[in-house]
This record gives C-alpha cells, structure tokens and sequence, in this order.
C-alpha cells in the first residue's frame, strides 16, 4: 500500500500546476461553503434565539378555537347563527385568580397575567396609537425581555408612586414627551387616564417602541372599566422544546386557547427547513463542479500513465490496485484542497464577524452579522469535497483498472 501512495505522489507532482488548480478549485468550493454555511446558519439561529427570547413560550389567551355551543343550537335541529355578540363585550379569562393557583402548582417555569386594550396616547395635542398592556410588576420580569431595554429610568419606577406609564423612546419621539411628562390614556370605550412617564424602553423593534405602553394591571383595569380582568396569561418555559405539550395541557384543562411559539411560528420554522434543504444542495454543486478539475487532472494522469500502467499491471499489480491507486490520486487532491479550503472558510467566517452596521428601517436594528461557529460546518463541507473527489477518481481508476497490458505494450489503440 505505502508502494501506491509514493507512485500516486509521484503521479500528483508530475503536474504541479494543474494539481494545484483542481486544489484551489476545491478550496474556493469548501471556504465558500463553509462561509456560506455559517451565515444561513447563524441567521436561523438568531432567528429562532429571537423568537424564544422576545415572546412567551406558551401564550393563554380570552379566546376559544371553537365557539361555545349556543342555547339556540340545542333548542333546534337546524339554525344558522351569524353576527351574534352580546351588547356589551366583556371577553376575559374567567375566574383568572384559580387558574393562576392552578398555574403555580405544576407549571415548570415562570409566567405572568396581563390586560391587554387598544387605545390612544395623546399629550400635547398629538395622539399616537398605542396597545396599552396592563402588567403585574413582580410576575413581569420573569417572563419579559423589557427589562433589560430601558435606556432612561428602569422597570422599577413604574412602581415608584403615582400613575405611572413605560413607554419606547420612539413614541416618546412622536408625542414630543420626556421622562416626567403627563400623558392622557383614552381606551377604545372612550375611559381616560392621566400617566406620568416614569422610564423609556428600546427594544430595537419598531412596532414596540413605537406602539406599546406598559401601566400597572389595575390602571389597565380601571382604563377599560373591567375589575380583576385579565385576558392574557404569557408563559416562559425552562424547557422552550416542552411548550407543545404545556399548551396542550393548559388548553384541555380551561377550554381557552393555549398557543406555544412552534405553533404560532409553524410556518416561519417550516421555511427555515426548505432553506436548509436548498443550502445543502448548492454546497453539494459547488463541490461537484469543484470535482470536474479532480476529474480532469485524474483522468489526464490515468491517460498519460497508461504505459506505466501496463507495466505495473505486467509485474503482477491487480485491477484493484490500479484503482486504488487513482482513487488516491482524486481523494488526495481532494483532501490538500479541503484543507486549504478550511482555512479559506475560516478566514472568511471570521471576516464576517467583524462586519459591523446598523439596520433600523425594517424594524429591527442589527449590528453584527449573525454568524455560527460549529465544527460540523467544516466537517459536512470536506465531506462534500471527498465525497466528490472520490467520484472524480473513480471513472478514471475503473478505466485504468481495464487496461490490457498487452495491447499497450505492444502499442495498440
């Protein structure tokens, strides 16, 4: 064996320049792949980082996934019932204090109720928008990532006397308000409620920082004129990957809907899965264009050698011996390339860490490239290269092994 390893060296340097042009072929196709590999992956991890960080894992909300059968419905056989609402819409989470006991015996991670309305902020005759969110300060910072956002006053000065109000720094923008400025809260049912400004938050996100509002859950309460309501119950998890089976827990005990974050991101996820599968495949091309320069450096040796071939084989060489000697040839090319190839993509990856900007007109503000370091990115990229490297080798290694020794000696085409 050490015998073809020498030959196929042998073989290999005799071309210098071409070997060394099928290698950067290789090498160029394993760093690409390797940088390419860890952009698309770090971009699905900070993605899918994003989503079990910045909302709940479990979310309860007032609603039902299917109506509540109506007293009508029992009393005939056949009805049709449309538009029906009751004149006063006083939706909300029924009898929330058993359910959050209920919670609090089992539930292996965190969670907080809130109300959530929709209403105006307005000061100084400018009105903006906003969801006003009632929340229970000493439950909220298990569960929200708010905390650590506040760039002027902190979470805990809602709580510092008076009625106070945490808004973003956007819509602090919008108002023309400050840390200290009285803001007036209409609710949709046209109840009003005087705020002091007592901290501002950023979050990065547009529609946050332009559209929320975070007051205490009894000012919420008072705002929509409904006493001890509550509508929304976000959960966190010490486990994210569990939410399916707390959901379905929490919904077949209270009949209230009970979505957790795969559930309502089922198709962002599914599309993150077609993204992997198209990623593969183009590394798996670049490496299979990489392989016709294996190819054709092997196959022009095997055509070259073709007397030595003989030869050996007239000594008394095997057909498989020739064919593990170009296979060498191919899987060696292949490996000088990956390793090149290795250091190309890490020299590429770590270039892309460095980039640095700033990315706030979609929303989300973005400073860094989301980059991913794994070992398998190297690993899976060789593999491709190897794999075609040895595929390369291989068409020219059975030729070569079908070599009649005779016919070349002699000089016959």
């Amino acid at each position: 064996m050490r015998l073809l390893f020498e030959i196929a060296f042998t073989h290999i340097a005799g071309r210098g320049r071409q070997t060394l042009v099928a290698m950067l072929g290789v090498a160029i196709g394993v760093g690409f792949s390797i940088g390419m590999t860890a952009l698309m992956a770090g971009s699905q991890d900070d993605f899918v980082e994003t989503l079990v960080n910045t909302m709940p894992h479990v979310q309860v909300s007032d609603e039902q996934r299917r109506a509540r059968p109506q007293p009508a419905e029992d009393a005939f056989d056949a009805i049709a019932i449309s538009g029906l609402r009751p004149r006063e819409d006083g939706r909300g989470i029924m009898n929330p204090t058993a359910l959050i006991a209920w919670l609090e015996a089992w539930l292996p991670g965190r969670f907080a109720e809130s109300l959530q309305l929709t209403g105006v902020m307005r000061f100084s005759g400018r009105d903006v928008g906003a969801r006003i969110i009632g929340i229970d300060p000493q439950r909220e910072p298990g569960i929200s990532p708010l905390i650590g956002h506040f760039h002027q006053g902190s979470f805990a000065s809602l709580t510092s006397g008076g009625n106070n109000v945490l808004i973003g720094d956007t819509m602090a923008a919008k108002l023309g308000a400050e840390i200290g400025s009285t803001l007036t809260a209409v609710s949709s049912k046209g109840l009003s409620r005087s705020f002091r400004v007592a901290a501002l938050f950023h979050t990065g996100s547009t529609a946050r920082d332009e559209g929320e509002a975070y007051v205490l859950l009894k000012d919420a309460q008072i705002l929509s004129g409904r006493a001890n309501a509550v509508n929304d119950i976000r959960i966190k998890l010490d486990d994210p990957n569990s939410a399916s089976s707390v959901a379905r827990r929490v919904e077949a005990e209270t009949g209230y809907k009970s979505v957790a974050w795969t559930e309502a991101n089922e198709s962002l996820l599914q599309a993150l899965v077609v993204r992997n599968v198209i990623m593969y495949t183009v590394v798996g091309a670049i490496m299979l264009v990489a392989g016709f320069g294996i190819f054709n450096i092997v196959s022009t040796i095997t055509h070259e050698k073709a007397r030595d071939i003989a030869i050996m084989k007239s000594l008394g060489f095997p057909a498989k011996d020739m064919r593990r000697l170009f296979l060498i040839e191919g899987l060696a090319i292949g490996g000088a390339g990956s390793a090149l190839g290795w250091l190309l993509g890490f020299a590429m990856v770590y270039a892309l860490s460095q980039v640095r900007f700033e990315l706030a007109a979609t929303g989300q503000e973005m400073t860094r490239l989301p980059i991913a370091w794994s070992i398998w990115h190297y690993v899976i990229a060789a593999s491709f290269a190897l794999g075609s490297a040895a595929v390369a080798g291989y068409m020219p290694a059975r030729k070569a092994a079908k070599v009649n020794p005779v016919d070349i000696i002699r000089g016959a085409t």
